[in-house]
C-alpha cells in the first residue's frame, strides 16, 4: 500500500556501519528521502555527527525534520564493551536517550535497534513479553538503552535482532563473515564454536523490516513497542563455517567443532532464539536463505578467483 506523505524523510544513525548502510539503501530505493549520519567514516556520503554531541544531534533533527529515525549506531562488540564500559554506555544508553527525546520533539517515529543478547539463552524461543536477563555488559547496555528510549519517548519501536551478516567492506565487520579466511585457508585446522546456537540474519532483511515497520506506522499510530526479527536457520559458528565452505565448494574437513562453552571473553547466551510471530502477523518481514545471502556477501573476498569465473560467467 502506498503511503501518501510528500517526501517521507528518514534519518539513519550509524549509516556507515554494516546494518546502517543496508537500511539507508533500502529506504533510499523505496522513495524515502534518506539522510545517513556517521562519525569516523562519514564523509563524503553521510553527515558527520558525533551522537554524544547533543547540540549537533538537536540541530540535524530540527533542520531535517524526519518522519522516522532508525538508530543503528551502537558499540556492538561484546568484548569491546567489557573493556571500555564507559564509552559503550555513553553510546548505547546516553546517546539513545537523547535521540529519543529529540525524536519526540519533532514527532518522529524512532526505531531503536536492540539485540537478542538481552536474554540469557536458557529458555528459547523468546517473545517480546519475556523478561530480559542479559549475561554480558553489551546486553545490559542495550537493555538500558531500550528503557532509556521508552522513558524519553513512548512512541518508539524497539527492534531486537541477532547476529548480522551482509555485504561487508571488511570481513571483520560481521562475526559471520570474519570466519571466511579460516574457511578458505584449509591448510591449517581451525577450531570453531559448536556450542552457541545462532540465527544469522541478513542486514538486507532487517533493513526491509525497518522500512515496512516505518510505513505501517505512517498508516497506524498504534505501531510501537518491542518487536523481534531474525533469520530462521539455527546454526553454530561451526555449522555456519561449513555452510560457507559448501556455498563456495571449498573443503571443510579442517574445521573442528568445539562443543564446550567458551571460557574467554564476554559471556554469551547458549540460545537466544527470537520468536518473530508478532511482526509476521503484521505482514512484516523477509528472509534470505543463508547460503544465498552468504555467497552474495563473500564472493568478492574469495581468494581463488577461478571459482568466481565459473559461477559468475
Amino acid at each position: 500500500e502506498d503511503v501518501d506523505i510528500p517526501s517521507r524523510r528518514v534519518l539513519i544513525t550509524g549509516a556507515t556501519g554494516l546494518l546502517g548502510r543496508a537500511v539507508f539503501k533500502d529506504f533510499n530505493e523505496n522513495n524515502w528521502n534518506a539522510v545517513g549520519c556517521g562519525y569516523r567514516r562519514a564523509q563524503p556520503r553521510f553527515e558527520q555527527i558525533n551522537l554524544l554531541d547533543s547540540i549537533a544531534v538537536h540541530d540535524i533533527i530540527h533542520d531535517f525534520q524526519p518522519h522516522v529515525i532508525v538508530h543503528c549506531a551502537a558499540e556492538r562488540r561484546p568484548d569491546i564493551v567489557e573493556s571500555q564500559p564507559d564509552s559503550a554506555s555513553q553510546l548505547n544508553v546516553a546517546a539513545s536517550a537523547n535521540l529519543a527525546k529529540e525524536a519526540a520533539g519533532v514527532g518522529a517515529f524512532l526505531i531503536y535497534i536492540s539485540t537478542d543478547y538481552v536474554f540469557d539463552g536458557t529458555s528459547p524461543p523468546y517473545k517480546e513479553t519475556d523478561v530480559p536477563n542479559p549475561l554480558n555488559l553489551y546486553g545490559k547496555t542495550k537493555l538500558e538503552g531500550e528503557k532509556a528510549v521508552l522513558e524519553n519517548n513512548e512512541e518508539t519501536a524497539i527492534l531486537r535482532i541477532p547476529v548480522l551478516y551482509g555485504e561487508v567492506e571488511r570481513l571483520e565487520e560481521s562475526a559471520v563473515t570474519v570466519m571466511f579466511d579460516k574457511v578458505q585457508f584449509s591448510n591449517k585446522s581451525a577450531n570453531m564454536d559448536h556450542w552457541q546456537q545462532r540465527f544469522p540474519t541478513n542486514v538486507k532483511d532487517v533493513a526491509a523490516v525497518c522500512r515496512q515497520l516505518a510505513e505501517k506506522r505512517m498508516l497506524d499510530p498504534s505501531i510501537k513497542g518491542t518487536f523481534h526479527w531474525s533469520g530462521n536457520e539455527q546454526m553454530t559458528k561451526y555449522e555456519m563455517a561449513c555452510a560457507i565452505a559448501d556455498a563456495f565448494n571449498l573443503p571443510s574437513s579442517h574445521l573442528r567443532p568445539i562443543t564446550d562453552s567458551p571460557v574467554v571473553g564476554a559471556l554469551r547466551p547458549k540460545n537466544a532464539q527470537l520468536d518473530c510471530s508478532k511482526l509476521e502477523m503484521l505482514g512484516i518481514g523477509q528472509r534470505t536463505p543463508f547460503r544465498a545471502g552468504i555467497r552474495e556477501s563473500l564472493w568478492p573476498f574469495l581468494v581463488d578467483k577461478r571459482w568466481r569465473q565459473t559461477v559468475f560467467h
